[in-house]
C-alpha cells in the first residue's frame, strides 16, 4: 500500500519593494550609523595615532556605508544591496551639498545683517567713509551700479557671437566646426585671470586704453563667449529635424527656418544658457581686478575712469581688519547673492514655458492670421 503524497505549500512570489521606506530600513541605517561612529571612535580616537574632525567625519562615512552593505545583503540579499547602499550614498552626498550651500549662505546673512540693516548701505558710497567709521556710513552704491554696468556690456557683447557660435556649429558645420569646438572648449578651461591678462595687455598696453568698467565687461565678455556657445549648442541640437524638414517643405529657406522654428522652439533653453553665463561672469574678481581699476567714488560712465563692482569690493574690504569693513564686505556678498536670484527669476519669466512652446504674442498672431485667412475665403466660397 503506498503512501499519500504529501503536497508542499506554495510559496508566494512577492516582488520586492526597492524604494519602500519601511521600520526595517530605517532600523538598519540607524544602527549602520551608530556603530559605525561607535567603531571609528574607538579606532581613531582610542587606538589609532590619527587626530581631526574632518577624517573623523571621512573615515565614519566611509565605515557607515560598508556596515549598512553587510546589513543590507544580510537582511534582503544581494539583489537589493546596490541599490540600498547607492541609494544610501547619493542622498547623503544630496543632503551634504546642500547643508553646505545652506550654511554658505547662512553665514553670509549672519555676517552682511548688520550692514544691511541702515539704509545708507544701498544709497551711499564709500568716498568720505573710512576703516574706523561706523556702519551708519558708506555703502555700495556705486559697486552695484558698476556691476550691472558691466555685466549687461559683458551680455550685450557675448550672448549674439557665442549664440552665432552655436548656429554655426549646429545648423552649418564643416570642415570649421571642429576647430571652433577645440577653442570653444579650450575657452572654458581659460583660468579667469588669463581673462584679465589678455585684455590688459591687448586693450589697456597695446591700444591705449584706460582701466574703465568697458574693459572689465570686455574680459567678461571672454569669460561668457564659451559658456554661452557651449550650453546654446546643446539646446539647438535638441531640436527635432522634423521640424526644420518640416519647414523645408513648405518652401522656406534655412535662415528663415532658424529664424522661425529652431530658435523660438530652444527659446527657453537659450536663456537658461545666457543666464549660467551671467550668473558665473557676476561673481568674478580675477578677470575685473585687472580692467576695471578701483575708486571709492560712483563712476556712472563705464567708458571714463575706473569703476569699481561688487567682487572687487568684497575682495577689497573683507582683508580689512575692522569688523565693520568686514561687514560691509559681506552685506556686497549678499547684495550678490540677491542680484543673482533676480538674474534667475528674470530669466525665467522671460524664456519661460516649455521648449517648443508658443509665447502668448505667437498665438494671438497666430489667430489673427487664421482669421484673416477665414475673412478672405468667404467672398470665394459664396461665389
Amino acid at each position: 500500500m503506498s503512501n499519500p503524497t504529501v503536497s508542499e505549500p506554495a510559496v508566494r512570489d512577492e516582488p520586492l519593494q526597492l524604494h519602500r521606506l519601511t521600520a526595517d530600513a530605517v532600523l538598519s541605517l540607524v544602527c549602520s550609523a551608530a556603530g559605525a561612529l561607535a567603531l571609528v571612535w574607538l579606532l581613531y580616537e582610542r587606538l589609532l595615532p590619527f587626530t581631526g574632525l574632518v577624517g573623523f567625519w571621512l573615515c565614519w562615512y566611509v565605515v557607515f556605508l560598508l556596515l549598512y552593505g553587510l546589513v543590507s545583503a544580510a537582511r534582503w540579499g544581494r539583489r537589493v544591496l546596490v541599490d540600498r547602499v547607492a541609494g544610501v550614498a547619493l542622498a547623503t552626498g544630496g543632503l551634504l551639498v546642500l547643508v553646505v550651500v545652506v550654511a554658505q549662505i547662512g553665514y553670509t546673512v549672519y555676517r552682511g545683517t548688520p550692514a544691511l540693516r541702515h539704509g545708507n548701505f544701498f544709497t551711499e558710497t564709500m568716498g568720505i567713509t573710512g576703516p574706523l567709521d561706523p556702519l551708519t556710513s558708506g555703502g555700495v552704491l556705486h559697486a552695484l551700479i558698476g556691476s550691472l554696468e558691466q555685466l549687461g556690456l559683458a551680455t550685450l557683447f557675448s550672448v549674439p557671437l557665442g549664440v552665432l557660435a552655436a548656429l554655426f556649429l549646429a545648423e552649418i558645420g564643416g570642415s570649421l566646426a571642429r576647430p571652433v569646438r577645440v577653442i570653444v572648449e579650450a575657452m572654458t578651461a581659460l583660468p579667469e585671470i588669463i581673462a584679465g591678462l589678455f585684455i590688459y595687455a591687448v586693450v589697456i598696453l597695446t591700444l591705449g586704453l584706460e582701466q574703465s568698467g568697458f574693459a572689465a565687461s570686455l574680459a567678461l565678455t571672454v569669460m561668457m563667449i564659451p559658456i554661452v556657445t557651449r550650453a546654446s549648442e546643446v539646446m539647438l541640437r535638441l531640436v527635432p529635424n522634423g521640424l526644420r524638414e518640416a519647414s523645408y517643405a513648405l518652401g522656406a529657406s534655412q535662415w528663415r527656418t532658424v529664424w522661425n522654428v529652431v530658435l523660438p522652439t530652444a527659446r527657453s533653453g537659450l536663456g537658461t544658457a545666457v543666464v549660467l553665463a551671467m550668473a558665473r561672469a557676476v561673481g568674478e574678481t580675477a578677470p575685473v581686478l585687472l580692467a576695471s581699476g578701483f575708486t571709492k567714488e560712483l563712476n556712472s560712465d563705464p567708458f571714463t575712469g575706473p569703476q569699481l563692482s561688487l567682487p572687487l569690493y568684497i575682495w577689497n574690504y573683507v582683508r580689512y581688519p575692522q569688523p565693520d569693513m568686514v561687514a560691509r564686505a559681506f552685506g556686497a556678498g549678499l547684495a550678490l547673492m540677491i542680484a543673482v536670484l533676480a538674474l534667475f527669476v528674470l530669466a525665467r519669466i522671460i524664456g519661460g514655458g516649455t521648449p517648443g512652446e508658443l509665447t502668448r504674442r505667437q498665438q494671438r498672431r497666430m489667430a489673427r492670421d487664421a482669421a484673416a485667412y477665414r475673412h478672405d475665403r468667404q467672398p470665394v466660397e459664396s461665389s
